[in-house]
């Protein structure tokens, strides 16, 4: 049961849960931080000390329209070759195969930059760039060339060593405030040829940091110092560095655009999933305190009655997040020589009513109501309501988590058995 929540509902003390506010909120968010600024926080808990509740809903409404409306452009630059082509393919949650993907394996012969929306999020825009590797490049022109202030962030990809083109890249980046990462691909390649040819001694991680070190030595020699450099594997994301570069994209991103990054990562890691699976727990919280503030007096303005199609279209909208909608299923169905009725055999959020049925809902749902009761009497039958929606959204939302990291496994250990 959330204790804040039935604090406010029931009126309680507005000095003490101005005092509460914030510590619970930093409960509620991942170690990435939340969506709502620092700023919009203490303007909540200012509103809150007051009893002005109309001015709590309207702060949280407006960090909520911010986070869903943020468009995000990241700008990917890269020669031909280095596996940047299927580092955005990856990111978008596409197979080279598919349409709309990235082409892979193209000599680059363009200086043009090319859009890739990402399927699901259309506010969402991969940049693919032209290379640094031109004899001709001058770091400022080329950043006037591809419009720099487009784009939220910079990734520079290399598969060996990186140019003395991408530290003056970097540095230019720097100047005009912007962030930029380093991103060595293709490291699988490197080991797999390093236990072919040193089967005896081969050791993973000592190689691992012996790339790490090559490419820290490389970039501060040409310039560069104290890079920051992620490993990754565009075919295997949840492994080397990648759960590292979203935790730290998330990070450094502007406040209102962090859930729609989250969103986009695709459920190739359990960190990405648990990632998601907070901004969500986040944004039910951040609605239901939103609606309770509005329809404080009287509730009956905002707590609507339990529809069935509507909490139905709500977890449809989680199982689509989460890759676990219709389309998506059949595709990891194929993809395990499954059919979907064995995939439905070991999850649950693929049966609406059976999460709508759970008892657990309703009995925690009272229990809220019995709070509420204690203080001001009666039996509203809106409040029960709305505490069984709140319940049953979370109930959702850890559901349909819980199945994503069930099928990652499954997808990882028959993939494992198949190699």
């Amino acid at each position: 049961m959330d204790k804040f929540m039935c604090d406010f509902l029931v009126g309680k003390n507005f000095q003490q849960l101005a005092i509460n506010f914030i510590p619970h909120y930093t409960t509620l968010v991942n170690k990435a931080g939340g969506i709502i600024a620092s700023e919009n926080l203490d303007r909540i808990q200012a509103a809150l000390k007051e009893a002005k509740l109309k001015d709590v809903a309207d702060i949280i409404e407006e960090s909520l329209v911010a986070a869903e409306n943020a468009p995000l452009d990241v700008a990917v630059i890269g020669e031909s070759g280095t596996g940047k082509s299927s580092f955005i393919n990856a990111l978008r949650g596409l197979s080279y195969e598919e349409e709309g993907s990235a082409s892979v394996g193209v000599v680059e012969t363009t200086m043009k930059k090319t859009p890739y929306q990402h399927p699901k999020y259309p506010k969402v825009t991969f940049w693919d760039l032209p290379g640094t590797g031109t004899p001709n490049f001058h770091p400022h022109e080329y950043l006037e060339m591809v419009e720099f202030a487009t784009y939220d962030f910079f990734i520079i990809i290399s598969s060996s060593r990186f140019s003395l083109n991408d530290a003056l890249l970097a540095q230019n980046i720097k100047e005009i405030g912007k962030k930029f990462y380093f991103v060595r691909t293709k490291v699988d390649n490197d080991l797999y040829n390093e236990e072919k040819s040193k089967p005896m001694s081969f050791k993973r991680e000592r190689v691992l940091q012996q790339i790490r070190d090559n490419c820290l030595a490389n970039l501060s020699n040409i310039g560069v110092p104290e890079p920051c450099i992620f490993l990754v594997s565009n075919f295997d994301l949840d492994d080397f560095d990648f759960p590292r570069l979203e935790e730290t994209l998330l990070k450094e991103l502007p406040v209102h655009k962090r859930h729609i990054f989250a969103l986009l990562l695709p459920n190739l890691s359990y960190t990405s999933i648990e990632m998601k699976r907070a901004f969500f727990k986040e944004k039910i919280w951040l609605d239901a305190l939103k609606s309770s503030a509005l329809s404080f007096i009287p509730f009956m303005a905002c707590f609507n009655g339990f529809d069935f199609p509507q909490q139905e279209k709500c977890l449809n909208l989680y199982q689509s997040h989460f890759g676990l909608d219709e389309k998506s299923v059949k595709g990891i169905a194929e993809k395990l020589d499954m059919s979907v009725e064995e995939i439905k055999s070991f999850t649950k959020s693929l049966d609406f009513w059976l999460l709508v049925k759970d008892d657990s809902i309703a009995e925690k749902a009272m229990k809220c109501v019995e709070c509420y009761c204690s203080v001001n009497g009666g039996l509203p039958s809106t409040i029960f309501q709305f505490f069984k929606i709140y319940f049953l959204h979370l109930k959702f939302i850890n559901t349909v988590a819980d199945d994503a990291k069930i099928l990652l496994h499954k997808t990882l250990e028959i993939l494992s058995h198949r190699r």
